[in-house]
């Protein structure tokens, strides 16, 4: 697997050229000029809410869904949640809105052919259909688990089996494909494909587990977290998770600037959001040290 060089991020000022519902969700479509050539899957955008006057000062991070240089276009899906995101969602084909991107590292991609499950929850599918696509343009397989509450909060099912035979899809309340949870079929994807890649995104306690499955099953862990970034370019140290290098030692890594790929079997799920006693430089980040006199 290889990383792709990182590209210098563009700021535009993005005309919204569509903004539709999506499920429960909604697609966006903008038009990023010249960022939109160096997207790779994985790449996320971040983008300025509300105009110069505007209360909300922060920037909004989201996942690139697509993104097509020949048409100049890069596609989000979003569902509303806060302020910032239901703002968005009362924007119009013609607005436009301050976009950074690509910001962040990408999924690595194969040198060659690889076997692959890809692993999401919700819309965190979003980006993993550009990234099934370059598997298959290399010559390897794909297969998708996509999981989600409801069947109203389930994304891109029917893009996935356009895509490859190898689709299985879960809910939680079972009101579409099984019941349970995406960590029910992933054994049987990963044995059925002999899959060494999975690739996922979702919230921290499924990309835990999902890093345990395939650990267990001699396959390599990918995970796109969704670790809430306030400036998406590494200034506040928000977005801190605790990761084991190669060396052995932990140190916190910025989601926005190291991820938010991330190899998941380096991550310490369980230490996510706390100061681990073993974390380089920790003493010093301490408060109720000891201090020399």
């Amino acid at each position: 697997m290889s990383r792709q060089p990182r590209p210098k991020p563009k700021q535009v000022a993005a005309e919204i050229l569509a903004l539709e519902p999506a499920g429960a969700y909604h697609r966006l479509v903008l038009d990023a000029g010249d960022a939109a050539g160096l997207v790779s899957p994985g790449h996320f955008a971040a983008l300025a809410i509300g105009g110069r006057e505007s209360s909300m000062l922060l920037r909004r991070a989201f996942s690139i869904h697509r993104a097509d240089p020949a048409a100049r276009t890069i596609e989000l899906i979003f569902a509303e949640h806060g302020k910032g995101t239901k703002a968005l969602a009362a924007h119009r084909p013609g607005d436009t809105v301050d976009l950074i991107a690509p910001l962040g590292n990408p999924f690595p991609l194969p040198d060659g052919p690889v076997d692959a499950v890809l692993v999401a929850g919700g819309y965190g599918s979003a980006p993993m259909f550009g990234l099934a696509e370059q598997i298959l343009d290399r010559g390897g397989r794909v297969g998708f688990v996509l999981g989600a509450g409801s069947e109203d909060k389930l994304f891109g099912v029917e893009i996935a089996r356009a895509m490859t035979p190898y689709v299985a899809v879960v809910t939680d309340d079972g009101s579409y494909g099984g019941k349970g949870r995406v960590t029910d079929p992933l054994p049987g994807m990963i044995r059925e494909l002999g899959a060494t890649e999975v690739h996922s995104c979702g919230p921290m306690p499924m990309l835990k587990a999902v890093t345990e499955i395939a650990t267990a099953h001699g396959a390599r862990s990918h995970t796109a977290v969704e670790e809430a970034m306030a400036c998406g370019i590494g200034i506040c140290m928000t977005c801190v998770l605790p990761v084991e290098g190669e060396d052995g030692v932990t140190r916190f890594l910025r989601s926005c600037t190291s991820g938010p790929v991330f190899d998941g079997a380096r991550v310490r799920w369980d230490d996510a959001g706390t100061l681990p006693s073993d974390l380089e430089g920790a003493d010093a980040m301490n408060p109720h040290r000891e201090t020399a006199r």
